[in-house]
């Protein structure tokens, strides 16, 4: 039986790039780097917070010559925050894409998008 979702795989144009976006922009930090020594390289960020997900940050072109039939589009995300409102406004200040803040039935939905254009949600948590 599967327990949790471990890792996201999210393939990118440029890893240093996403990695300074994920960091600098949303406050991840890098749990670990590897590198294989034959162009594999991969970065894992995730929360300050420690969280049992982390995002793993893969170079699109070598996974795209490695694996042909691979979906590299980005997974549809959805994080949650309990400072809905400030992490609204910081990522504006921080200059990055964002969108409204939307009513939903569930609770408030705002989007966001990484340096390369692929757009992530944000859900408020009410626990």
């Amino acid at each position: 039986m599967l327990s949790k979702v471990g890792q996201i795989m999210l393939y990118v144009n440029d890893q240093d790039e996403a990695v300074n976006f994920w960091t600098e922009k949303l406050g991840f930090v890098v749990i670990s780097e590897e590198n294989n020594g034959e162009g594999m390289r991969w970065i894992e960020v995730a929360p300050k917070d420690g969280v049992e997900t982390s995002i793993v940050l893969h170079d699109k072109e070598m996974v795209a010559k490695m694996s042909p039939d691979l979906n590299l589009d980005p997974p549809s995300l959805m994080f949650f925050t309990d400072r809905f409102e400030q992490l609204h406004r910081d990522l504006i200040n921080r200059k990055v894409t964002v969108g409204e803040i939307v009513h939903m039935p569930m609770g408030r939905v705002f989007n966001f998008a990484d340096n390369e254009d692929q757009y992530f949600a944000v859900m408020e948590n009410k626990e």
